[in-house]
């Protein structure tokens, strides 16, 4: 099997770690590069004792050695960067929010400045294989959701795309604060989240962007109306997003619509009781229960946002893209309890 040569540009943040343990088990990888702008020169073992990789951090990527990189650099560092890799012909498989939004217009919003390559905006595809798989072989950029967004697309989707919403749609999804990275915070500082939970961004999380962007192209006639509200709760990893709306049809015809939606997909699965993040943890997968309140559809959705809400997605589109089987490197063994 001839290879495929990647870097890993920022391999020492949290998505950036689980993505260089991923792919070097994958068997059609051969792992080049890992780089780091503050471990460059030192050795892997710096950031992985346990790689047994031999092989120094690189400042950048040097992308005429390698056939794609997977760029895990912060929101706004990789969009000035990606032009010139894509331009030395080497593919891009972003987990940053740089190339999530189509409309250029909305970076100044939620991220606080112009994107500095909107003609690249075209290009990318939402690496979201659910909705987007068909696109992705042929991708040179892609664009991996963020970790809130892709849990509540997963579970508003079906719906969505059938037309059985009946009213605003209202979004509570809570995090583990791996979510918020490795970079040091006192907003994530232990005894800050310790024994707490809070909402934040209450006026408008930057993932309500390319959730509304997702669901309302499954429904431009009638796109819905969304409020997300995200929590951040005393646990290192998992998501889990509760979504409630008015149904327009029985509760099983709408269960059935997610099991039709869904059937065939390797990593997102209905279940017919309450999903738990625990039951997703380290895994690649997105669990979703169909249950109800009266009127009202109560939606719940169970990832890991570091596997299927960042670093395993972002393989499952690499897989996609270079002709692997969609699971390779993925057949994660469930750690349950």
């Amino acid at each position: 099997m001839n290879k495929v040569r990647v870097a890993v540009a920022g391999a020492n943040g949290y998505a950036g770690m689980t993505l260089v343990n991923l792919l070097e088990l994958h068997p059609g990888v051969e792992l080049a590069q890992l780089t780091s702008r503050s471990f460059a020169g030192r050795p892997y073992q710096a950031v992985f004792p346990l790689l047994e990789r031999e092989g120094e951090f690189l400042d950048a990527p040097r992308p005429a050695l390698v056939d794609v990189i997977f760029s895990c650099l912060p929101h706004n560092v990789g969009a000035g960067l990606a032009a010139a890799w894509l331009a030395q012909g080497v593919r891009v498989i972003d987990l940053s929010a740089d190339f999530r939004l189509r409309d250029a217009n909305q970076y100044p919003r939620w991220y606080g400045q112009d994107h500095p390559s909107p003609d690249l905006l075209a290009q990318a595809v939402f690496g979201l294989p659910e909705l987007h798989a068909a696109e992705l072989p042929e991708a040179r950029l892609i664009a991996v959701p963020g970790c809130y967004s892709t849990a509540s697309i997963l579970a508003l989707a079906p719906a969505v795309k059938a037309g059985l919403v009946g009213s605003d749609i209202v979004v509570d999804a809570k995090s583990g604060v791996s979510g918020a990275g490795r970079s040091l915070s006192r907003g994530t500082h232990f005894s800050e989240v310790s024994d707490s939970v809070h909402a934040y961004a209450v006026s408008g999380h930057r993932h309500l962007a390319e959730l509304t962007q997702e669901l309302c192209s499954l429904a431009p006639a009638q796109p819905p109306q969304l409020t997300f509200v995200p929590h951040l709760i005393p646990m290192v990893r998992g998501i889990l997003a509760t979504c409630y709306f008015d149904r327009i049809t029985p509760p099983e015809e709408l269960e059935s619509a997610y099991r039709d939606f869904y059937a065939g997909q390797p990593f997102t699965q209905v279940l017919p009781q309450p999903v738990a993040t625990k039951l997703a943890a380290h895994s690649n997968r997105c669990l979703i229960n169909v249950s109800q309140q009266g009127p009202k559809a109560v939606v719940t959705a169970a990832i890991d946002n570091l596997l299927k809400g960042a670093a395993g997605q972002a393989v499952e589109c690499f897989n996609l893209a270079f002709g692997f089987e969609r699971a390779e490197g993925l057949r994660l063994v469930a750690q349950w309890p």
